[in-house]
């Protein structure tokens, strides 16, 4: 089933609700995406195709969008049991590779072997993407709008055709080295649209966006100060509230990092989770995702 996401809502949430807790035999109905906002294309459709439920068991949907080049999957994985009457928490696993790239693992399949999206009640989606993910958009080339794809495209489509809980609370994000990153930067600039972030090894001092595919996503530097974790914290520390929003666990190649961002929490006396260590694999499977989401997952 080809779903077209126009500017226009074509159904209520709670109609399509039902469809995602039935996804798995049904497929999916017809969902409305946000506007793209004040820059950009805003008239060329974007769509979901339902491609049905892969052989690892989770529910795949091939993406287009002028916001990234060809097609990546959204693969989404639900609790076994479904209240039909309950909104659900949304956590999502953010890739640290391109397209379907699996050198540091698989997030979402490292969720399901520790059975978690069962353990916390959680609905877990993976967006893909087509280039290195930063969650930046850049400033000049549309095919690379990572954050505006994933704030402004996906989070619409699940929250209109899952039964998912469409508040901070309910958004929670999980990621380690550039998707670490990427957590913290889109909760840093969206607080009010996302509750909970977790960063596991992650470059989060860079002060320059000269390594680890920065450049193509971030494009310049007056760009990349938008999305600096560290200048982030100094301007949006006062927003995030008296309660533990962010989360630092653990480490396996950036430990210098984490301890200067540390360094930064404390002085700005911002609530955070802090774990130094132990040092472990830089890998989705290093043992570190039970913990995070056990933090994404608390009150």
């Amino acid at each position: 089933m080809r779903i077209e996401i126009s500017f226009v809502a074509l159904a209520s949430i709670a109609a399509l609700a039902v469809v995602c807790a039935h996804a798995r035999t049904r497929g999916a109905a017809p969902a409305s995406g946000a506007s793209a906002g004040e820059r950009g294309p805003t008239t060329r459709p974007y769509w979901f195709t339902d491609k049905g439920r892969n052989a690892e068991g989770f529910q795949v949907y091939e993406a287009e969008s002028p916001w990234h080049a060809g097609k990546t999957r959204l693969r989404i994985l639900l609790p076994d049991r479904m209240d039909k009457d309950k909104r659900y928490r949304v956590m999502y696993v953010l890739p640290v590779e391109a397209s379907d790239g699996r050198l540091y693992g698989d997030g979402l399949a490292e969720v399901r072997k520790l059975d978690l999206h069962n353990r916390h009640k959680l609905i877990c989606v993976q967006p893909g993407f087509s280039h290195v993910p930063w969650y930046a958009d850049h400033p000049t080339d549309h095919q690379k709008w990572q954050e505006s794809y994933f704030v402004k495209l996906v989070l619409p489509f699940i929250e209109r055709t899952c039964p998912a809980l469409a508040e901070p609370r309910g958004r929670l994000l999980l990621g380690f080295s550039k998707s670490g990153w990427g957590a913290w930067s889109l909760l840093l600039r969206h607080p009010k649209v996302f509750g909970k972030a977790v960063a596991w090894d992650a470059p989060l001092v860079k002060a320059r966006p000269d390594q680890f595919g920065m450049g193509e996503i971030f494009g310049t530097q007056e760009n990349f100060e938008k999305y600096r974790i560290t200048a982030l914290l100094a301007r949006q520390a006062g927003r995030l509230g008296k309660t533990e929003r962010l989360a630092l666990l653990g480490y396996g190649n950036f430990r210098d990092h984490h301890l200067a961002v540390r360094k930064q929490l404390l002085a700005l006396k911002l609530p955070h989770r802090y774990a130094d260590g132990p040092q472990r694999k830089h890998h989705w499977s290093g043992g570190w995702v039970a913990e995070a989401v056990e933090f994404l997952a608390g009150k």
